[in-house]
C-alpha cells in the first residue's frame, strides 16, 4: 500500500493553455531520476490520482512535473485549477525502471520523447550520473506539435554545453514547418533515415539503445519501424534487448 505525503506548491509554469509545470516541495524519498510518482487531489470532495515522472534531478528539492492539459481527463483539469501555495498528496516511494541502471552498455544512446515525455530524460540528463559518460553520444530527440511547446528547449541546450560534444540534440515539429526543427513524425523520420542524416548517426543494432517516452501511439509506431528496419526488440529484465520504454497514459 502506498504511503502519501503531503506536497505543498511553490511555483507554476504556464507554457501555453494545454501546457503547465508544477514545481512542488514534499518530504518525498530520494528517487532515481527517470522514476515516476503518483499525484493524488482532492477537489470538491472528488479524488483523482495518476502518475507523473520527475523532472528535476534528484538532487532538487524542487520537484517538477511536466504536465498536458487533457481536457476529458480525470485529473488534469483539476490540476491546472491549482495555485502556488495549494497542497496535493504525493506517493513517499517513487517507482519505475525508466532509468540508467537498466540500459545496457552501449556505443549510442538514444533518449526519444514526444510532449511531456522530454520530463525523464530531463531528470536523468541534469544528475550528471557518471554512468552517462560510458556513452560515446546520446541522442535526445524532442517532438512536439508546434514549436511553442518546445518549452524546456533552453535548458536542453545548456545540457548540451555542459556535455560537450556527447549530447545530440534535435528538435521534430509535426504541425508547423520550422527552419530548425524536422517536420513530421519520429517513426516515419525513422523510416525515411531524416532523423539519421539530421543527427550525423546511425541506428545500429549492435551499438545502439533507444528509450521511448510520450505517447502510447509514437511509442508503438516507432517499436514497429525498430523491429522492422533493424531488428529492434523490446528489452527486459528476462530477455536483453534494444528498446526501453516508458508509456504515458
Amino acid at each position: 500500500m502506498s504511503t502519501w505525503v503531503t506536497g505543498k506548491i511553490i511555483d507554476i509554469k504556464n507554457w501555453t493553455d494545454q501546457l503547465f509545470s508544477l514545481i512542488v516541495r514534499a518530504p518525498v524519498n530520494t528517487f532515481i531520476a527517470g522514476q515516476f510518482t503518483k499525484i493524488k487531489i482532492k477537489i470538491n470532495n472528488i479524488i483523482v490520482q495518476r502518475a507523473y515522472s520527475y523532472l528535476n534531478a534528484p538532487h532538487n528539492p524542487n520537484l517538477e512535473f511536466y504536465i498536458a492539459t487533457v481536457l476529458e481527463g480525470k485529473c488534469t483539469p483539476l490540476l491546472c485549477t491549482l495555485r502556488p501555495g495549494d497542497t496535493l498528496m504525493l506517493t513517499k516511494k517513487a517507482y519505475g525502471r525508466f532509468i540508467l541502471n537498466e540500459i545496457p552498455n552501449c556505443k549510442n544512446l538514444w533518449m526519444l520523447a514526444s510532449g511531456t515525455g522530454i520530463g525523464p530524460y530531463l531528470s536523468i540528463l541534469e544528475d550528471h550520473d557518471k554512468r552517462l559518460y560510458q556513452f560515446s553520444n546520446i541522442v535526445l530527440v524532442h517532438a512536439v506539435r508546434f514549436s511553442k511547446n518546445l518549452n524546456y528547449l533552453s535548458q536542453i541546450r545548456k545540457l548540451q554545453k555542459f556535455y560537450n560534444g556527447k549530447l545530440h540534440v534535435q528538435t521534430i515539429i509535426s504541425q508547423e514547418e520550422s527552419y530548425s526543427s524536422l517536420f513530421g513524425r519520429i517513426p516515419n523520420l525513422i523510416e525515411n533515415d531524416s532523423l539519421e542524416k539530421e543527427v550525423g548517426l546511425q541506428l545500429d543494432i549492435n551499438n545502439s539503445h533507444v528509450m521511448l517516452c510520450g505517447n502510447p501511439k509514437m511509442i508503438q509506431d516507432t517499436k514497429e519501424i525498430l523491429n522492422k528496419k533493424y531488428g529492434m526488440q523490446d528489452h527486459l529484465r528476462y530477455k536483453p534487448g534494444h528498446v526501453t520504454q516508458e508509456r504515458y497514459w
